[in-house]
């Protein structure tokens, strides 16, 4: 556990965004999906990255080689959140092995689709363990760690449209993920004076293993409610996941970047034209 208390900073100590230069970075479920597309990307932008995975360990060393192809160290470690508090201490590891810790991605996370009244407390409490305590956890570590360094950050959650309007069926998944959005706004007010900041990105729907759609090329798929008239692909989360995470984004803290081919923009268009009540079930 990092060795860390207030007295390492103070609300009228602050630190230069200028030169931020990140080096380091961690990307958690990088196993594939988005972390993966992301954990490449940060390492095409001359980051070293720490590759972590809950279930597909060989899925991670995939990772691993694309990030060494791009010419940069790859170092890969198992990942739970929903073990609290040791899941912390994978994060501390990674950056010790590492060397520092200039940009963290928290994209591990778990999704359900169960109705409210069907939702168990297990049910309910593994979600939140998973998207949101988990999260916490781990994000902390990253950022004490930031601060002790005094070099400034970049934290950066992957959320979901879900942090801000709820599905049918995911009463766990949509509060775990309001909840992440609020987390990082509190820190971006918190922390924000250190050079650090905090923000979410909330992808909409996304060709990845999360959706059942792994190796599906999202240009071949209609989705005829998005006004862009397809599904995202990885890539393109993870675009916008290596401009929060580089120096151009110095001034962007406390927001949530929602990257969803416009589809929160159909609510009340999609509502109002649908013809029947299939959106009522799971």
């Amino acid at each position: 556990m990092t060795d860390y208390s207030s007295d390492d900073y103070s609300s009228t100590d602050y630190i230069s965004t200028k030169d931020f230069a990140p080096r380091f970075a961690i990307v958690t479920g990088s196993d594939s999906g988005i972390g993966r597309a992301t954990a490449v990307a940060l390492a095409e932008a001359g980051m070293d990255v720490g590759i972590t995975w809950h279930s597909d360990e060989a899925g991670a060393e995939q990772t691993a080689t694309l990030v060494r192809e791009a010419g940069q160290r790859a170092l890969v470690a198992q990942l739970d959140t929903t073990v609290i508090p040791d899941c912390g201490d994978v994060i501390d590891t990674l950056a010790e092995q590492l060397g520092g810790l200039d940009v963290f991605v928290n994209n591990a996370g778990a999704g359900t689709a169960r109705p409210f009244l069907e939702t168990s407390w297990d049910d309910w409490n593994g979600i939140i363990l998973a998207d949101l305590s988990g999260a916490f956890v781990c994000i902390q570590r990253a950022a004490q760690r930031m601060v002790q360094q005094r070099r400034g950050g970049r934290l950066i959650a992957v959320s979901s449209v879900h942090e801000h309007q709820p599905r049918v069926g995911s009463a766990s998944y949509d509060a775990a993920k309001h909840g992440l959005g609020g987390l990082m706004k509190s820190i971006a007010l918190e922390l924000g004076h250190l050079a650090i900041t905090s923000n979410t990105v909330a992808p909409g729907e996304i060709a990845t293993p999360m959706n059942d759609a792994e190796g599906v090329d999202p240009h071949s798929v209609a989705r005829p409610g998005i006004p862009i008239g397809r599904p995202g692909g990885p890539e393109e989360i993870a675009s916008v996941i290596a401009f929060l995470a580089s120096p151009a984004s110095s001034y962007v803290t406390g927001a949530s970047f929602v990257a969803d081919g416009g589809m929160l923009q159909m609510g009340p268009q999609a509502g109002s034209h649908l013809s029947s009540d299939d959106w009522r079930t799971v």
